[in-house]
């Protein structure tokens, strides 16, 4: 009995010794020093660093700044001196196309076309230099061309009438098919427009060549349906582009659950680089992929499916935006309605009632208006933190303003679709309705909060284009003079939480990324040029030099 109660009182002594033989060694930690290091604190101030300290687990553990003693060598396990080179959080893109970016810059690209001859000859050399059954492409601009009407497909012909031609309209809110590809999918003056779409017809009713929105599905269907090994290629080359660009993190608006099977591939093999919040295409692919709810973070916080992508309208540029009045430049139209006011609210009430973050594509004025009255109803049942969203917001009716703080709802916007849209948005809606186009200011002053992206591959995911573009409203050539409406013009520094700090609250991802502190992950860039000090041509010309996600090194210019 004696002996048991020694060994007894030894046990919790014998229990802190194997404690510490067994215990992992610790963590030791990267430096990297000496660096002119810029981030954004939660509350949008800038932060100026010259060392940032990283564990194993990939996550920030401090900040130094120049006074700061530095961790003894030996006890880290690398160190690097940056020579005052500028550090900054990773960017962040709040709405693109992830697997369209990869195979846009995998197939035929008609977006730096200037004119339609241009376009056809470009068409013409790519079909004689790749025989496959089907020619497909996108990124054609009727608006940049200066043509003042559709192509057809008599003109697409001329290139190619040998095979079927399906090419997309850079916003991916139409499509051009040539004689082969109308015949394939059997459309005629007989077939109907379908609900939310339009078939363009020449006079006497026969279908012109071009398919607006919910009308492309009848070309669309015929496609021959990439492979997973194409799949894999398409995503390796966007993330290559995207990293390349400094973009360490990026919505996917629309994953389908091919698309999420290919995230998932390479994520299993250790592929996946960037980090994806994904918004499913619609109820079935979110439904299908996390069941009854979003998924976890998957792959060291690489991949979530965390929200669903809905439409209300068309786009600008195809007049498939929704509008509450007709379209300046053409009166009898006004737009097109994807669903009547219940079906939407009914298939937004669907989405969130198993705890998806709903995103809605709003263009038009009329169509941004039925998403917030959804919203404005369904915020009395659903309630907690939703952070709602309208991607694009690009036409707002000045009324409708004030209601995106009411429910805390997010305008996901593009800078850079101001400038390639200028010209054209004048024509569209005239002057009294471009007093809430394009308005980021205003939803800043009346509460609400901002996300910023590119919708790649629709516009280039360059993001230092974007910046620039939020606080000057003009483009690349610093036209016009002065800014487009300067009044909606965000601050430099608005502009770059748009990228970074807005763009991961708007994925709900805050607490991951977005920002350098420490507990987030150690996503950063090293860049050649202080942005906070750059002109706005300067800093359109930003080089990245090297991106790291997680505390890797991803990817380094040669």
């Amino acid at each position: 009995m004696k002996t048991f109660a020694r060994i007894a009182r030894r046990i919790p002594a014998v229990a802190a010794m194997l404690a510490m033989l067994l215990a992992p060694a610790a963590r030791a930690d990267t430096l990297i020093d000496n660096v002119n290091g810029i981030t954004l604190d939660a509350q949008g101030k800038v932060v100026r660093f010259t060392g940032l300290v990283f564990g194993r687990d990939g996550k920030v553990a401090k900040l130094l700044s120049r006074t700061d003693k530095r961790p003894r060598t030996r006890d880290l396990d690398w160190w690097t001196d940056m020579k005052g080179k500028v550090m900054l959080p990773g960017m962040v893109d709040a709405h693109g196309h992830v697997i369209g970016l990869g195979f846009n810059l995998l197939q035929l690209d008609l977006s730096a076309t200037r004119s339609l001859d241009e376009a056809l000859a470009k068409i013409a050399a790519y079909a004689a230099a790749n025989p496959s059954r089907w020619i497909v492409g996108r990124g054609w601009n009727q608006e940049r061309w200066g043509l003042g009407r559709y192509p057809t497909a008599a003109e697409l012909d001329k290139a190619v009438g040998d095979r079927p031609v399906w090419l997309e309209r850079i916003d991916g809110h139409a499509g051009w098919a040539n004689s082969q590809a109308m015949a394939l999918a059997g459309v005629s003056a007989a077939t109907a427009d379908p609900k939310g779409g339009r078939i363009e017809r020449l006079a006497g009713g026969a279908p012109a060549g071009v398919f607006v929105d919910g009308a492309m599905a009848l070309v669309d269907r015929h496609l021959p349906q990439p492979t997973p090994r194409e799949r894999n290629a398409a995503l390796l080359a966007a993330q290559e582009a995207l990293l390349k660009l400094g973009i360490t993190a990026t919505a996917d608006m629309g994953t389908s659950v091919e698309d999420w099977l290919t995230f998932r591939r390479m994520g299993d093999l250790g592929l996946l680089r960037i980090r994806i919040m994904s918004y499913a295409a619609g109820i079935e692919p979110a439904l299908a992929v996390g069941g009854q709810g979003p998924t976890p973070w998957l792959y060291a916080d690489r991949l979530r499916m965390g929200g669903i992508k809905l439409y209300a309208d068309g786009a600008l540029g195809s007049r498939g935006a929704w509008l509450k009045a007709p379209y300046a430049d053409a009166p009898g139209q006004v737009g097109l309605p994807f669903l009547s006011d219940d079906q939407f609210l009914n298939l937004m009430a669907r989405g969130a009632m198993d705890g998806f973050q709903i995103a809605v594509h709003a263009i038009g004025d009329r169509a941004n208006q039925q998403v917030l009255d959804a919203i404005e109803v369904l915020a009395g049942s659903y309630t907690g933190d939703r952070r709602w969203r309208i991607e694009h917001a690009q036409v707002i009716d000045p009324k409708d303003l004030p209601r995106f703080a009411a429910f805390g709802t997010i305008a996901s916007m593009q800078p850079v679709h101001q400038t390639s849209d200028r010209l054209m948005a004048e024509a569209r809606l005239g002057a009294e309705r471009l007093k809430g186009a394009y308005a980021w200011a205003s939803i800043l002053r009346a509460g609400g909060r901002l996300a910023f992206g590119s919708d790649y591959p629709v516009e280039s995911p360059d993001p230092w284009a974007g910046w620039a573009t939020a606080f000057t409203r003009q483009d690349a050539d610093l036209q016009p003079f002065g800014g487009w409406m300067p009044q909606e013009a965000v601050t430099r520094e608005q502009a770059w939480a748009g990228f970074t700090t807005g763009a991961a609250y708007a994925g709900f991802a805050e607490g991951v990324f977005g920002r350098l502190e420490p507990g987030l992950r150690a996503d950063f860039i090293i860049v050649d040029r202080d942005p906070l000090l750059a002109s706005p041509t300067e800093l359109r010309a930003t080089q990245v030099i090297e991106t790291w996600v997680g505390g890797e090194r991803v990817w380094a210019r040669k």
